[in-house]
């Protein structure tokens, strides 16, 4: 009862923190760095320890496997919910978690264990995602937005954003490939993006989600990083290596960002 506990509060409370702090710099500083930022591995950390925790670092392995494949599926969210974000947004949530849920069935029922092909369906997808948005529907990068902040507004921000993930990490604990997908639920991604949406219009949205998208190279790195070393250094040692790892490739990123239109 305690473990279950701790798996529902703490990424409850984590992503909370992390969906008021990615919402709030947007807003301050702009999409490209509130985008970038706010794919720093977070809930993927919890959900995989308390993985390995309960199933030992070879399910935890066997798990990461997916996790760039199902990260691919995670960025074709994203450009779902972009293209109808202009139309409403229960529209683009419900659009957008249906082909989620399509495309991770078909990755499900693939059964997909070699690494190295999961990192290719990441790289293809992400590739060919992130073109559209940048050079054909040419979606512009947003600069800060002056907005005045309440308690209630901050509240909503981070019960909508616990709430979500708390119930993706609690799915995430079943067999091996199930791990790995539910453990990088778009969790984050959907309701910051419902957030931005909401408060700020689908050009901003579309913005953070383009950050969003090469900022998730630093997740699919820890997913990387923890199947290759959970099973050789353990937990301890393979979540603080692959950590490090993504925060490296998250600075690298943020350093480049003027790159992005």
């Amino acid at each position: 009862m305690t473990n279950l506990l701790i798996q529902l509060i703490l990424p409850f409370i984590l992503s909370a923190i992390i969906v008021i702090i990615i919402t709030v710099i947007a807003e301050k500083y702009g999409t490209k760095i509130g985008g970038i930022l706010g794919t720093i591995p977070s809930t993927i950390i919890i959900a995989f320890i308390f993985i390995a925790l309960n199933k030992g670092t070879d399910f935890a392995s066997k798990s990461a496997a997916i996790v760039p494949s199902e990260m691919g599926i995670n960025i074709i969210f994203l450009l779902t919910f972009v293209n109808l974000s202009y139309k409403s947004i229960k529209l683009a949530f419900i659009g957008s978690m249906i082909i989620w849920s399509i495309l991770s069935s078909i990755l499900f029922f693939i059964d997909i264990t070699n690494i190295y092909l999961s990192i290719t369906i990441y790289f293809i997808s992400t590739f060919i995602i992130f073109y559209y948005l940048e050079f054909i529907k040419k979606i512009p990068s947003t600069g800060k937005i002056i907005i005045k902040y309440t308690i209630k507004k901050i509240i909503f921000r981070g019960l909508l954003a616990g709430t979500i993930i708390a119930i993706s990490v609690l799915l995430s604990n079943t067999s091996a490939i199930l791990s790995g997908i539910f453990s990088v639920f778009p969790a984050i991604l959907s309701s910051t993006m419902i957030i931005s949406l909401k408060e700020h219009g689908a050009d901003f949205a579309a913005g953070i989600a383009k950050s969003m998208i090469i900022g998730s190279v630093s997740v699919m790195s820890y997913a990387i990083t923890i199947h290759f070393l959970y099973p050789i250094v353990g937990i301890v040692s393979g979540t603080i290596f692959a950590f490090i790892i993504s925060l490296i490739i998250t600075t690298t990123l943020f350093l480049l960002r003027q790159k992005i239109r």
